[in-house]
């Protein structure tokens, strides 16, 4: 194995990329390279870490041994002495290989942010001995190794993991019924889990929360609306996910700038985007404090009179919001006069001070490539669909879907096309409206940004703003990774316990992101865990000649680039299982 250093040009910059390599030897003697691991842009000193831990794997591995064994035929000598235990070796089985790596990792990262004590005083054991603790880390494990519903955990995944193995458990963990009930006891300790996950981010990575990023997303349910009980929280709303039609949930997260999640709330499907941070300023306030901090959100999240509610308190609380806009028009005219000053390398900035406010005009020649690239794909689709629509010989009734179907498809080229349909018959005409072309020209990679930062630095502003991608990303994860839906729980009650284990599930995600991000950015928690899953636990069953079987439960050896990346992650490996022996 070796390290593989690769350049790439972009924007009159060179990138330095690189990745982990293996060779491989083929049958007809040529040499093939294999990808190990991708490790992103990396500077000089953790390249130089990566190859210590490659030469020092490379050097542990040793040369080959021959091992002989001796089967029960061959041991007449020492037949006698009771302290040797003969072997029928023709009579081996290998039997329940279940995953145990991914597993073991999951109970690393628990660990590593104290859930196992946090838990433990939170939830006793009941009078029956029911370990909830355990069972709520099975379900935050599932949920961040192979995310699905407590019947398949109960039915399928617990019997195919180790999760038995590692806490010294049996299937107990994974009664149904106590998989549900275990929900039922979340809910009431939300408020502490917030508390302690704060300390454990100043301890693991010295996190400080003075910029919290702050925003919603909802989740929907595929049920009637009008069989949902009175007062549910499920409702009608804005959707995110294109569903409409479906009731949902409305979730609201707040992050720091690394994606460190810090609280969140679950709130009516039909809850306004600016009703719900003046929950969530009283609620960080109390836990942290009136200490001078920035809250970093998008367009439509506050409203005006939230606004100037922060610039009014004492201290004032500073924001930096995304602007519609539509505000843009109003203020455009006024823009036109400022000059561009360069905020950083391919950010140009225009600053307009007004009703107390900073208005910062931002445009990224990467964000103008980007969205223009993407308004010329779908204006030619759509150029190109309209053409053939022309074309054929339809109906006016399906002459009108098509154009709607085209319409749904490619908005943005839509709102640029004037399109003229004959009162009489199915032919159309259509041109391109060049006024609004060049409005929407102007207007690519741009961004109005307001703020009551008014003596910081601009670029700092923008920084700021560009972070708002941590909290996407991490609703991306709980949508994606962690699977927050379908959430196939009827009451109200489940369905919080479900999000709060889906948050606990992302808590683990994330700890793991960050001990990687400081080895190598291109690694992902998601690839992390699928390497580490593919080390099995199983069972070795040994027949003895009098009667007697010996059992060892033994993982497998990690492969060498998992090797690499457990020296990297400064992780040690437990001891094999001891063996048992069982009465004849």
């Amino acid at each position: 194995m070796f390290l593989r250093r690769t350049e790439r040009k972009k924007d009159g910059k060179t990138h330095v990329y690189w990745n982990i390599v293996e060779n491989k030897r083929l049958d007809d003697g040529r040499v093939v390279q294999r990808h190990v691991l991708y490790l992103g842009e990396i500077n000089a000193s953790q390249a130089v870490a990566w190859r210590k831990a490659i030469e020092v794997l490379d050097v542990d591995a040793g040369g080959p041994r021959t091992l002989a064994l001796f089967p029960a035929d061959r041991c007449e000598a020492v037949a006698g002495d009771d302290s040797v235990v003969q072997l029928r070796l023709s009579a081996l089985r290998l039997c329940r290989p279940r995953q145990w790596g991914a597993c073991w990792l999951a109970g690393q990262l628990w660990r590593d942010l104290q859930l196992d004590r946090f838990w433990a005083d939170r939830l006793p054991a009941s009078r029956k001995g029911t370990r909830w603790d355990q069972i709520l880390q099975v379900l935050a494990t599932y949920r961040l190794i192979a995310p699905g519903s407590e019947w398949r955990l109960h039915r399928e995944w617990f019997g195919k993991s180790a999760m038995a193995d590692l806490l010294g458990a049996d299937f107990g963990l994974a009664e149904a019924h106590k998989l549900y009930a275990c929900h039922d006891l979340l809910l009431a300790h939300k408020e502490a889990l917030f508390a302690h996950l704060v300390e454990r981010w100043r301890d693991l990575f010295n996190a400080d929360f003075d910029i919290l990023l702050y925003d919603l997303t909802s989740t929907y349910f595929e049920v009637n609306a009008a069989d949902l009980p009175e007062g549910d929280k499920r409702r009608h709303g804005y959707s995110r996910d294109k569903r409409p039609d479906c009731p949902q949930l409305v979730i609201a997260l707040v992050v720091t700038p690394e994606g460190l999640p810090l609280a969140y709330e679950v709130l009516p499907g039909n809850t306004a985007d600016g009703k719900t941070l003046r929950l969530f300023l009283g609620k960080i306030e109390q836990h942290y404090g009136k200490a001078r901090r920035v809250w970093v959100m998008d367009r439509g999240v506050p409203t005006e009179a939230v606004l100037a509610e922060m610039r009014n308190s004492d201290p004032p609380v500073q924001y930096l919001v995304g602007t519609p806009k539509g505000r843009l028009n109003r203020l455009e005219k006024h823009l036109l006069d400022k000059p561009w000053q360069e905020a950083r390398h391919g950010v140009k900035v225009k600053l307009l001070a007004e009703d107390g406010d900073l208005y910062v005009f931002a445009q990224s020649a990467d964000r103008v490539a980007k969205e223009r690239a993407m308004r010329r794909r779908q204006l030619k689709w759509l150029w190109k669909r309209l053409r053939q629509i022309a074309a054929m010989d339809v109906s006016r009734q399906e002459l009108l879907m098509k154009l709607g179907a085209a319409r749904a498809k490619a908005p943005t080229a839509w709102r640029l096309v004037d399109i003229e349909i004959d009162k009489q018959s199915t032919a159309f005409a259509f041109a391109l409206n060049r006024k609004k072309l060049r409005t929407i020209r102007r207007r690519e990679g741009r961004y109005l940004l307001r703020t009551n930062l008014t003596d910081n630095d601009p670029a700092l502003l923008w920084q700021y703003y560009i972070q708002l991608v941590a909290v996407e990303e991490a609703f991306k994860n709980l949508k994606g990774d962690l699977a927050i839906r379908p959430i196939f729980h009827q009451d109200e009650g489940r369905i919080e316990a479900h999000i709060f284990v889906a948050f606990l599930a992302y808590a683990m995600q994330i700890t793991l992101t960050r001990r990687l991000h400081a080895l190598a950015p291109g690694l992902t928690a998601r690839s992390a865990i699928d390497k580490f899953a593919a080390v099995q636990m199983i069972d070795v069953h040994l027949p003895t000649t009098d009667g007697r079987e010996i059992l060892l439960s033994r993982y497998t050896h990690p492969e060498p680039e998992l090797q690499i990346l457990i020296r990297q992650l400064k992780l040690n490996l437990p001891p094999q299982p001891p063996p048992r022996i069982t009465p004849p």
